[in-house]
């Protein structure tokens, strides 16, 4: 959906882009179907891939057809799930810890960067074994490509694998903005702050990434999906990247994920004619982060 149409169906000529990224494709099979039918309808520009999942091999072979209609990434993950390979440092149980668990450590900066590089190579070498090429981009779970020493292998990795093309996520978001729009602000804070080095960085190295970043809330469903989404796209600067988290419950993600409800209720917003007459009326379209030159 790069353009869209007013009520009438007429073509309108926006002016306002934003991308839409669904977060954790591969999860679980629901998800995977969600986001493949709202890729199909338009609705989503990107999808980041969660290549250590064991459903990763079956929702590739389901996504190449789709290969095209949006980009597709890499979505980092080193928190809850099970790494595809020994960790004994990070997940001497075989699970990846808890997310707060992984910050304390990473900002006390009490990872062991070599373990760290070879869980994500695995996930790497899954996404490029199973979709048949590199990632479009790469971002992380949790957000936690953009925390000490995992970063430098994000950006490592980047320049190595991807031979410095594709683009990286970037959670920076102006404060004011965030204020502006008081949708959990606090922890919208919180992860824009943890990103705020990390966004420099990419900016002194040249590497591609988003200006804005938006959708961060506390998925509890206390406000409807629909407002918020008009307080997310609202107003977006050049290169806005807004996350979503749209699937369907299956007793596969019960297992593997906490946020459950709430994928469905953005899933069938996004689905909408409602999410489509939105976005026509206040003139933004939808459009990839990076266009292909004409």
């Amino acid at each position: 959906m790069g353009g869209t149409v007013d009520k009438s169906g007429q073509a309108v000529n926006l002016g306002h882009r934003i991308t839409l990224c669904a977060d954790d494709y591969g999860l679980a099979p629901g998800v995977s179907a969600a986001i493949r039918h709202l890729i199909a309808l338009g609705r989503l520009q990107a999808t980041g891939c969660m290549t250590g999942s064991r459903h990763w091999p079956e929702a590739a072979a389901a996504l190449k057809p789709l290969d095209g209609m949006a980009e597709i990434g890499l979505h980092i993950t080193l928190t809850d799930q099970t790494p595809l390979g020994a960790m004994p440092d990070l997940a001497p149980h075989g699970k990846l810890p808890a997310l707060g668990t992984l910050l304390k450590r990473a900002l006390a900066r009490r990872l062991d960067r070599a373990e760290i590089a070879a869980e994500i190579t695995r996930q790497l070498d899954a996404f490029e074994a199973h979709f048949g090429r590199a990632p479009d981009f790469l971002d992380g779970h949790h957000h936690v490509h953009q925390l000490p020493i995992i970063a430098d292998v994000v950006v490592d990795l980047w320049r190595r694998r991807l031979g410095g093309k594709g683009w990286v996520r970037s959670c920076a978001e102006a404060p004011l903005s965030i204020l502006a729009r008081g949708v959990s602000p606090v922890r919208a804070l919180v992860i824009s702050e943890l990103g705020r080095g990390f966004r420099r960085r990419l900016e002194r190295m040249g590497i591609p990434h988003n200006q804005s970043f938006r959708g961060v809330y506390d998925f509890s469903g206390r406000i409807a999906f629909a407002r918020l989404f008009s307080r997310f796209t609202s107003h977006p600067g050049p290169r806005c990247l807004m996350m979503v988290h749209p699937g369907l419950v299956d007793a596969e993600l019960v297992a593997a994920d906490s946020l459950t409800h709430q994928r469905e209720v953005e899933y069938r917003f996004l689905a909408s004619d409602e999410c489509v007459l939105d976005l026509a009326e206040r003139r933004i379209a939808l459009s990839p982060l990076f266009p292909p030159s004409p």
